[in-house]
């Protein structure tokens, strides 16, 4: 859970830090941010 809720937050601080973005940036900033959560899932065993 407390993975989700890091990505979560990583991409309510990207909507709020580049509101301009186009939605196609959105959708690949979630996914990179997905990556990397599932990457400290692995090394940080939370």
């Amino acid at each position: 859970m407390k993975i989700y809720i890091i990505w979560l937050v990583g991409v309510i601080l990207w909507n709020f830090g580049y509101p301009t973005a186009a939605p196609i940036l959105d959708v690949i900033a979630a996914i990179v941010l997905s990556f990397m959560s599932m990457g400290m899932k692995k090394y940080l065993k939370f």
